[in-house]
């Protein structure tokens, strides 16, 4: 986290680095809050389970942790989105699925009023979510959006012109 810029127009060796700031706060805050309460639940579980049908055991309590594990796991895979740019193309990581564009396929850098995060369109109509740039990240999402359509609008004159 330390290596990327603050500010989504900064640039690394020539590259637009982009994360989603509220939702990464949000998820990590989270996932520490579920681990702290199934941890916090895995200590109340002493003791018969009712009706003598057992007790529990310290395999339980693990258990409880584990699962507690597991579940920030699973909210931490929110914090993935990322957006790179850089003259040659566009990388996009969302949440389960990647994407390596050149900006040749890409038809315009879209971020609607209403929508919830910004899109690709690619030269088939085609849609690619940026789920790093979302609406409520506010002037850092439209800063970025505005990069990626500096970089985009580069891209098309050096094409032109090559």
């Amino acid at each position: 986290m330390a290596d990327e810029p603050t500010d989504p127009t900064t640039e690394l060796t020539g590259a637009l680095v982009v994360r989603a700031r509220r939702l990464r706060v949000m998820c990590w805050s989270l996932a520490a809050a579920l681990l702290l309460v199934f941890t916090a639940v895995s200590f109340g579980l002493q003791g018969s389970t009712g009706a003598n049908l057992g007790s529990f055991q310290r395999g339980d309590q693990a258990a409880m942790v584990g699962l507690g594990l597991v579940g920030a796991a699973v909210i931490l895979l929110f914090t993935r989105p990322r957006v790179e740019a850089d003259a040659a193309g566009v990388r996009v990581r969302n949440v389960l699925r990647s994407y390596q564009l050149p900006w040749s396929l890409v038809a315009a850098v879209r971020f609607d009023r209403d929508a919830a995060w910004a899109s690709l369109e690619l030269a088939d109509d085609e849609l690619v979510p940026m789920l790093a740039l979302q609406s409520v990240d506010r002037e850092h999402a439209v800063e970025a959006v505005r990069a990626l359509r500096r970089l985009h609008a580069a891209s098309r004159t050096a094409t032109a012109a090559g």
